[in-house]
């Protein structure tokens, strides 16, 4: 049971059915990035509670895992039946780069 404080960030946690919201947002980062990511690979998130969620996932984009982007994606309140927006990205992150919030 998470400790999340309504708009407060949660702690950094493991992903586990994360990769499908970052699957989700693929598409975005590749056409806003202009370049593809055969590597994708979520590895951690922590979430937001706004009106709806925001995520910040980091996620693997080299077979070596040391290269990373860190993803702040918008996910709607269900009854929207919105999909996940990207909202912000940074790349040039490593797998040790903390997921602080941006």
């Amino acid at each position: 049971m998470s400790s999340e404080v309504p708009g407060g960030w949660s702690e950094t946690l493991p992903c586990l059915h994360i990769q499908e919201i970052a699957n989700k947002v693929k598409p975005q980062l590749e056409e806003k990035d202009k370049k593809p990511y055969p590597v994708f690979v979520a590895i951690q998130y922590r979430t937001q509670l706004v009106a709806g969620t925001n995520y910040l996932i980091k996620v693997s984009v080299s077979k070596s895992n040391d290269e990373c982007v860190h993803l702040r994606v918008f996910q709607s309140l269900p009854y929207k039946k919105e999909e996940p927006s990207l909202t912000r990205y940074e790349t040039g992150k490593t797998r040790d780069d903390p997921l602080e919030p941006f």
